[in-house]
């Protein structure tokens, strides 16, 4: 690690930057994305699909508690572009080491939006499946560690 950042900071100096434009004004955030896009692909898989669990987890208990509803229906459309905002997400966030939410989501979502309407006016509206309450407690416990330690580690770089 020390060769390829002695690399990328000759080669910002030849291009006439500090070494300040590399790391930027906080050294253990620079460190920290360093070694999440050192990780190696499956742990970084891995920790991207719990955290998409954990996500999706997040917005079914959101759709619940907005429906004050105990289980969910859920539709062809639904499914496709659930689907495709998940893949998407995740595609970008492996291809990238990190996750920019704005852009990514931005992606994900010019590419789900049209892919469920064409679901909906393909298969129709008709009710795949019922989706109880216990399901979004389910999916929040993989990414929950996950999630707490990125919390923790978001303020203790504020601190």
């Amino acid at each position: 690690m020390l060769e390829e950042l002695s690399a990328h900071l000759q080669d910002a100096q030849a291009a006439g930057r500090t070494g300040q434009d590399v790391i930027g004004g906080d050294v253990r955030t620079f460190a920290a994305a360093w070694a999440r896009a050192r990780t190696p692909l499956p742990l970084r898989m891995l920790r991207t699909a719990s955290l998409g669990c954990f996500a999706i987890g997040c917005l079914l208990l959101f759709s619940y508690a907005i429906r004050w509803t105990t289980s969910l229906d859920i539709t062809p459309g639904q499914l496709a572009f659930w689907a495709v905002l998940g893949t998407a997400t995740v595609t970008w966030e492996l291809r990238r080491g990190s996750l920019g939410i704005r852009r990514s989501w931005a992606l994900a979502l010019a590419a789900a939006l049209p892919a469920a309407l064409l679901t909906e006016w393909l298969a129709g509206d008709a009710v795949l499946l019922e989706l109880p309450l216990w399901a979004a407690p389910l999916l929040l416990l993989p990414g929950l560690p996950y999630a707490i330690t990125d919390a923790r580690a978001k303020k203790n770089s504020r601190a």
